[in-house]
């Protein structure tokens, strides 16, 4: 089969297609012809040597799929050849078959094409788990959250789901482009992080109360600001690094506030985990999904030739949602 390969780490140019072993599953795993991929930054990690997969995983990119059943594990039960599916992966998406854990399959959901359902598994399996769990973020109706980069893949998904089950949105983006599309998303308060601080329009909005939850993709740039924007009783759930690994955390302020630091992560948790946040996410957003008010955010969909540009563009952060790679 072909498959996106690293050939060293470093930048996009590492990436190449070539012939590689098909994989064969295991007696819980199915195998699915790939129909589509997706970029996700922990993919440029990967690649530039900085984010290893998990033991045991495939060592070709790929943290999620859609595509078609091709076989089955002797111990599957409840699917079968034929079936179109997308799925969360450890690893193993940029090629044209994949084995997956049977626990981490997903349907595609109803008005949703094969290919745009690559979109879908690690958002909506991520922002389930990390912000309406019980985990983290346990957001409810009526209470406040602030979506960083919500013009991000999760940050599409986030307001939508968030803005779906009643709570009020409040999102940063760079661009006006992006924080008009966030609106049109469903975000009711925006701000320009390159002109505004988020903290003092929060504190003007919510006079002074603050926001029940943030889920933040920037680490250790955002930290004091983000326990500052907190209300009380919040919750701060990190998942990003994009600004950087070490920061500066006021307990004073965490303490008065009676906050608390959530870190999230789901590509390394063992398969019950993951096959319980799947079961969880399917029961709780594909019918947001199928009801329409969820849907898959792709900016474009490019080949599994084109890995290469598609990650140039992802890292530009030029993008609005995914970017996918058509497989078949």
């Amino acid at each position: 089969m072909r498959a996106v390969v690293i050939t060293e780490f470093g930048g996009p140019d590492v990436l190449a297609v070539q012939d590689v072993p098909d994989p064969t599953p295991k007696a819980d795993e199915v195998i699915i012809d790939v129909a589509a991929t997706a970029i996700n930054r922990a993919d440029l990690l990967q690649r530039q040597g900085h984010y290893p997969p998990p033991p045991g995983a495939s060592d070709i990119l790929g943290m999620e799929c859609s595509g078609t059943i091709a076989a089955v594990g002797e111990t599957v039960a409840g699917w079968s050849v034929g079936d179109e599916v997308c799925a969360l992966l450890s690893g193993g998406g940029y090629a044209e078959k994949v084995a997956v854990p049977v626990g981490q399959l997903l349907p595609v959901p109803a008005g949703v094409s094969l290919v745009d359902a690559a979109a879908l598994p690690e958002v909506t399996c991520t922002v389930w788990s990390m912000v309406f769990g019980n985990e983290a973020g346990r957001l409810q109706p009526g209470e406040r959250i602030l979506v960083h980069g919500g013009s991000s893949g999760i940050g599409t998904a986030a307001i939508q789901i968030a803005h779906g089950r009643g709570a009020e949105v409040l999102t940063t983006a760079g661009t006006q482009r992006k924080l008009d599309f966030c609106r049109e998303l469903g975000a009711d308060v925006v701000v320009n992080y390159r002109d505004e601080d988020f903290v003092e329009v929060i504190d003007r909005h919510t006079d002074g109360r603050g926001v029940d939850v943030v889920l933040d993709n920037m680490g250790a740039s955002y930290l004091p600001r983000n326990v500052a924007a907190l209300a009380t009783g919040g919750r701060l759930v990190v998942l990003g690094m994009q600004g950087g690994v070490r920061g500066e955390l006021d307990l004073g302020a965490l303490l008065t506030k009676r906050g608390t630091v959530h870190a999230a992560g789901l590509r390394a948790r063992p398969a019950a985990m993951k096959a319980e946040i799947v079961a969880e996410t399917q029961h709780a957003v594909w019918p947001m999904i199928e009801a329409e008010q969820v849907r898959p955010i792709i900016d474009r969909t490019l080949s599994l030739d084109d890995a290469g540009d598609a990650h140039r563009l992802v890292d530009s952060s030029d993008h609005i949602g995914k970017v996918l790679l058509r497989v078949r």
